[in-house]
């Protein structure tokens, strides 16, 4: 038997064995799966119930950044409403486990809905005082505060860090908080939050 047949055996050999196990661990019964007995196969009911306190997740808090912004650059009337950008100038950010500059040249892409909130997405890169650089985007819905809501904008961020000591933000849900700098133009104060 040549070396090229010997290696093709091994492969459906390997092929056979893999889809062996699969057929297998699929033929187990629940019960011996999970340690638990088996269900009669009804799926549950949702009942609305509110989890116990330990079951509700919490906010760990990240960082904080100062973000300094040029005025609005309106683009006018599209199909989606009337779009406009803030770029992202500067400013500073710090936490726990990481502190450094906002890096000008980033975006804040602006939406306004026909529902008075305005969509927004921005796009931008911060870098911390060791010199790495991370990306981050954030987004969110902002409305106009009522009586009924807060001023406090909520976003949904993701992170891009390299890797190394920060790719620890490159995983795991996020949420932000945005809110303007009483008494200082063009800047807003961004409050991230890990979810645990």
């Amino acid at each position: 038997m040549t070396n090229s047949m010997k290696n093709q055996s091994c492969k459906a050999a390997g092929a056979i064995l893999i889809a062996s196990a699969f057929f297998c661990l699929l033929s187990v019964p629940a019960q011996a799966q999970s340690g638990t007995p088996a269900n009669s196969g009804a799926v549950p009911q949702a009942n609305g119930t509110a989890p116990q306190a330990a079951d509700i997740p919490k906010l760990e808090f990240v960082f904080e950044e100062i973000v300094t912004l040029s005025p609005p650059v309106k683009v006018g009337q599209t199909p989606f409403g009337g779009r406009q950008f803030i770029p992202i100038t500067g400013g500073s950010f710090a936490g726990p486990k990481l502190k450094g500059k906002i890096l000008s040249g980033g975006w804040d892409w602006q939406l306004a809905l026909p529902n008075g909130c305005s969509s927004i997405k921005a796009d931008y890169m911060i870098q911390t005082d060791d010199g790495t650089v991370i990306n981050v985007l954030n987004k969110g819905t902002l409305c106009a505060p009522t009586s009924a809501n807060r001023a406090l904008a909520i976003t949904s961020p993701s992170f891009e860090a390299p890797n190394g000591r920060y790719d620890w933000l490159n995983s795991g849900a996020y949420v932000g908080t945005l809110e303007l700098v009483s008494g200082v133009s063009n800047t807003i104060r961004i409050r991230f939050y890990q979810v645990r």
